[in-house]
Parts: C-alpha cells; sequence; structure tokens
C-alpha cells in the first residue's frame, strides 16, 4: 500500500468514522470508500462493557481479546479497494491482544497477495503494576483492590502519530481514549506538538463527534423522523484543517442528517464537565465550542463548520480501567398476555422469587444479592412518572445475582414453570433457558504516565514513545465564569425568571423547547439538553435545575446530580452519579447505559409562559 497525502505540509486531512462500537453495521466501511479524497479510516470498538466482552473471550481462548469484527467484517472484504485508494486505517480493534489482530490481519493481506505494514501499540496493559495505582474519585472509594482479571491504561495519540510516521498502513491498538485515532491522524499530518493545546482539543473533539459512527450523522436524534433513509444511514466524515476547525459531514447518496442539532447533541454525548473533559492529551474546554450549519448541501444531507474547543496541559496520570469477576448473574424474560397482563406478571415474578428463595435456602445457599423485576411494555423505568395503569401484553424481565452460580440455576430452571402453574396468556421463555453468566466488573483507578512503558511496533521494530516530562502545574484552572455557571444549581442573577413573572404561562414538556442525548460512564450517566432556539435558553436553565432533575429520577439514581452550562451551542449538561445499577456489565437493568434517560427527562412538564410558547411569534 501506497499512502498519499501523508505530509505533514498538508493543509487539511479527509477522516471517515467507520465504527461506533463492537457490532457496528457493516455498510460503513464501503459507503465511505467512495468519498473522494478519502486519507484515513477510523475505526472504535472499545466501550468499557466490550472490555469486558473481550476478557471473557480470552478466559475461553487465550489467543482471542482482539475485536474480531475488524479483521473479519473490516478489513478482509476490503482490503483491496483500501489499498488500491491509499486509504489507512487507525483502530483501538487490539483489545486486550493488539498483536493477535494484527497477525490476523497480516495472515489475509499474505491471502490476498497485498504487502502491508501493520503497527501495533502497546503498554496499557498494567495489570502488573497494580501496586502505582491510585483510587480514581467515586469509584472504589479506597478500598482494597480485588483480585483483577485487565487493568488497561487509556494511552493517548502521540504513538499512533509516530507509527504512521514510520510508514504504518493500519495502526492498531489495544486500548486508548476514543478520539485517540483521530488526533493521531492529526498530529502526523499537521506535525503538532503535544504542547499545541487548543488544536489537540479541537481534534478531540472531531474525534469525540465521529468516535460513535452514525450518531454523529443523525443516529439517535431526538426528532428522528427528520432522519431519512435509517437502511443506509451515512456515516460521518471529518475535513480537518491545519488551525483544528473542522467540517463534518456525510458521503452524499446516503441516509442520515448532519446540521447543528444532530451534531450538537453528539457533543453532549457522554461527557462530564464540559470545561474540564480530560483527555491523556489534552484537557478540553468545550463550554464556547461554535456549530454552523454550512449553506449549500442541504442535499446531500448536511455539513457543519465546528470551531472554538479550547485546551490545556494533560494530567500527569493516565485512567486505568480494570475487571475483577464478582459472582453470577441471570436476566430471564417471558411474554404475558391477556387481562390484567400487569398483575400477572408481578405475581408470576413474586411466585417465581419466592419458590426459589425456599429452594436456596434447603440447598444450603444464602439469598440473592440483588434482584431486579421490570414490565416491559408497562414503562417500569418511569417509575412514579409512568402513564400506563394496564396493559394486555407485558414482557416479564426477572434478573438476580448471587456470589455462587449454582444457587442461580434454580430460577434457571423453575421459570419455565411459569408457563403451566401460573397465569393464563403467559409464554414462559424466549428460546431457551438463559444463561448464567459471571460478572466481570469495572472500575478505575489513575497511574503515572512514567510508569506506563508504551511502545509502538512495526516490522517487529518497537520504539519507546516518551511522555514529556513538562511541568503541569501551569495548567489552566477553570475560569470563575466557568466555575460559578458549574454549580449543582445555577445561578439565578443573570437570567430573567419567566416561571415566577406575571405573565401568563402553559405547561410543556422539555422536548417542547430542547433536544437531548443521553450516555454512561462507569456507573455514572449523562443527560445532555440543546435549546431548540436561543430564545428558550435561558427558560431552559431556569426549569430544569439539577434539584428537579434529581428529583425526577429518584427512583434510578443514588448519588447526586451536577448541572454544567456549554453557552456556545445554548446547552446544558447534567451529570447523574450512581444512577446506572452499577452500570455496563454489572447492571441488572435492561438499560444498564442510560441510553433512555434524555428521552425520558424530554417528558419532564415545565412552565413556559404565554410569549415563550413554542410556535408563537417571538
Amino acid at each position: 500500500m501506497n499512502p498519499t497525502n501523508a505530509s505533514p505540509s498538508s493543509r487539511s486531512v479527509l477522516i471517515g468514522g467507520a465504527s461506533g462500537f463492537w457490532g457496528d453495521s457493516q455498510i460503513a466501511v464501503p459507503q465511505l470508500l467512495e468519498q473522494p479524497g478519502l486519507q484515513y479510516l477510523v475505526f472504535d470498538y472499545l466501550a468499557e462493557t466490550t472490555m469486558s466482552i473481550l476478557q471473557r473471550a480470552r478466559l475461553r481462548a487465550p489467543e482471542m481479546g482482539y475485536a474480531v469484527d475488524f479483521v473479519t467484517a473490516a478489513v478482509a472484504p476490503h482490503l483491496r479497494a483500501i489499498t488500491e485508494r491509499g486509504v489507512r486505517l487507525v483502530s483501538n480493534a487490539g483489545g486486550l491482544n493488539p498483536a493477535g489482530c494484527r497477525d490476523a490481519i497480516i495472515k489475509i493481506a499474505a491471502e490476498q497477495g497485498i504487502a502491508l505494514k501493520v503497527a501495533i501499540v502497546t503498554g496499557d496493559d498494567v495489570l502488573e503494576q497494580q501496586s502505582q495505582f491510585e483510587v480514581w474519585p467515586g469509584e472504589a472509594g479506597g478500598q482494597a483492590l480485588p483480585k483483577l482479571l485487565s487493568a488497561n491504561a487509556y494511552l493517548g495519540a502521540a504513538p499512533i502519530a509516530r507509527a504512521l510516521a514510520a510508514g504504518a498502513d493500519i495502526v492498531i491498538t489495544g486500548r486508548c481514549v476514543d478520539c485517540a485515532p483521530l488526533v493521531g491522524i492529526a498530529m502526523h499530518e499537521f506535525g503538532w506538538t503535544e504542547s499545541q493545546h487548543d488544536q489537540l482539543a479541537q481534534a478531540c473533539l472531531a474525534g469525540h463527534l465521529i468516535e460513535c459512527g452514525a450518531q454523529g450523522s443523525g443516529g439517535l436524534f431526538t426528532d428522528w423522523e427528520q432522519v431519512p433513509d435509517w437502511s443506509d444511514i451515512g456515516y460521518p466524515l471529518v475535513q480537518l484543517q491545519a488551525d483544528g476547525t473542522f467540517d463534518l459531514f456525510q458521503p452524499s447518496g446516503h441516509g442520515g442528517l448532519v446540521t447543528r442539532q444532530t451534531v450538537g447533541e453528539q457533543l453532549l454525548y457522554e461527557i462530564g464537565d464540559p470545561a474540564r473533559y480530560e483527555l491523556p492529551d489534552v484537557v478540553c474546554d468545550f463550554t464556547e465550542v461554535r456549530i454552523d450549519n454550512v449553506p449549500g448541501h442541504e442535499s446531500s444531507g448536511g455539513r457543519v463548520r465546528v470551531s472554538g474547543a479550547r485546551g490545556t496541559a494533560p494530567s500527569d496520570s493516565y485512567k486505568v480501567t480494570a475487571t475483577y469477576l464478582q459472582g453470577s448473574h441471570i436476566a430471564i424474560m417471558m411474554a404475558i398476555r391477556g387481562q390484567r397482563a400487569i398483575a400477572k406478571a408481578k405475581r408470576t415474578a413474586d411466585a417465581l422469587l419466592t419458590r426459589t428463595r425456599a429452594q436456596m435456602l434447603k440447598a444450603g445457599f444464602a439469598d440473592y444479592g440483588e434482584t431486579l423485576v421490570e414490565l416491559l411494555g408497562a414503562e417500569s423505568m418511569y417509575g412514579p412518572h409512568r402513564r400506563v395503569s394496564d396493559s394486555r401484553e407485558i414482557v416479564l424481565r426477572i434478573a438476580a445475582r448471587h456470589d455462587d452460580k449454582r444457587a442461580l440455576a434454580f430460577l434457571q430452571k423453575e421459570a419455565s414453570s411459569a408457563g403451566t402453574s401460573m397465569g393464563p396468556g403467559t409464554r414462559s421463555h424466549f428460546g431457551g433457558r438463559s444463561d448464567v453468566q459471571s460478572v466481570i466488573r469495572t472500575t478505575s483507578f489513575l497511574i503515572p504516565k512514567q510508569a506506563v512503558a508504551v511502545q509502538w511496533n512495526i516490522d517487529g521494530d518497537a520504539a519507546t514513545h516518551s511522555v514529556p516530562t513538562a511541568a503541569h502545574a501551569a495548567r489552566a484552572a477553570p475560569s470563575a465564569q466557568h466555575a460559578q455557571t458549574h454549580a449543582t444549581e445555577p445561578p439565578t442573577t443573570s437570567m430573567t425568571s419567566h416561571a415566577t413573572s406575571t405573565s401568563p404561562t402553559r405547561r410543556i414538556t422539555v422536548g417542547d423547547i430542547a433536544h437531548g442525548r443521553s450516555g454512561d460512564k462507569g456507573d455514572d450517566a449523562n443527560i445532555g439538553l440543546m435549546a431548540r432556539a436561543p430564545q428558550w435558553l435561558a427558560l431552559l436553565r431556569e426549569q430544569v435545575t439539577a434539584t428537579r432533575v434529581q428529583d425526577y429520577f429518584a427512583h434510578l439514581i443514588a448519588g447526586p446530580v451536577t448541572r454544567y452550562d456549554l453557552p456556545g451551542i445554548g446547552a446544558v449538561n447534567f451529570v447523574l452519579r450512581l444512577a446506572l445499577g452499577g452500570g455496563g456489565s454489572c447492571s441488572l437493568r435492561s438499560d444498564p447505559l442510560g441510553k433512555c434517560y434524555a428521552q425520558m427527562l424530554l417528558d419532564m412538564e415545565i412552565d413556559c409562559p404565554e410569549a415563550l410558547l413554542p410556535g408563537a411569534s417571538h
């Protein structure tokens, strides 16, 4: 493969986002390869939940532990087209075994008669360095570490840039931050140094916007009816300039939608404090980011221009995500139909849990560690806000956890009996017995960067990446303005109070004046709300406070709620602590990632002055 347009003197670079997670659609690569001038494809596979899946795979087969889809679905079918177009690939598909992923690709390339330079970035595996871990705030709480299965540092972009400079056609990493592949490309293409913080922050933002694939081009958009052709949704492209500004768009002739609103929603996805979005290469400030529609591209799905991210020096530590075993869990589902289905489902769950508790006790097992009953179709996650009082069709979901997997076998076996011994209209299983699975929990720590030996390896030659030792004490702290507007409750002196004015008001929903996007970070969730128009931002801030959000989700969360402001795009971001029942593979919930939280909050009612009602003349 002969890479094109790889000179640091290039003034722009065109990058496609071809994967948002392990299991993403196979339509992305072929459509992005149609884009004239495409230079790079980046692939993200490593959600925290995916690391648990990879750990399970490696426990079964030590040669596994990488994202197999990258090899079999992304590279193998398209390698000749990728080679002919001179497109280079960067991915974190290496997971827990970058060398295994590299070897699989080299084997396929040899079978197709294609010469490839494949580099890997390693060093993220820090399992043997537990003594140097520091507890990450809010995670392990200072408790003694359990026996860890894996521990991987979130690496940055610089070693990727060095591997590209050495001529790699494909760069495969293990655990790195999601935006690192794109940032590494930018550092290589433009010759950026590790001290060009504003440019790095812009590239991090570009990577953040496309790291989830089609979520950056209309996927999951609040106004989903406006997004054309989900069956052929376009995957995002970034045209990045040497100063860090960039355009985001999608291949012409495909579905999807790229507008200020769709991209703004994705900016809000899975962030915390937008003034201090901490990454290994830079601490980003997204509060003054601007997203502007670029006229003339409506017929091809839209295009936006993004600017305004700022950066300061990063810390001297890497974040580490570790996994460990803690018991087992099971989730069973059954369909219950007919009159008073909700009541039948509740009684069925009570009966099965009572019966199996008695059997467990008789066999010498302790009680369940945790159980959860959900009535899917009856808005059970909405708690006190549910609108369904009865239904004729329910999916009953019972989840349980126990330290001993043998104890869960009672529920696994007894669930089938509901089909003959409990309520009429019961279909007691979907596709056979549910599996009892080991619970692989995750936790996070800090480790000094100097303690992590990061290397990149190409054609058998390894080189060590040296972490800069510049003093980070000069890092900029959040400004006084940011510190004020990022308080748990918003200030009231800087805006007009609409709800308490003498103007008549009407009840509307948050969704009438805002778009929303939610996501997860471990056991925490975030909900970003972006005002549909500037005139509604003050109302949004006044009516949707951290206290109201905490009260609204009181049945689901165990920690505090903090609100942050993003005035540049007219948005607010809520971080909900201890909100997901453990989160990811640790949670018994049917939505362990908080994907529905924004949709729930958009239904919350607020008071709107009649002069500001949607549809009124402003």
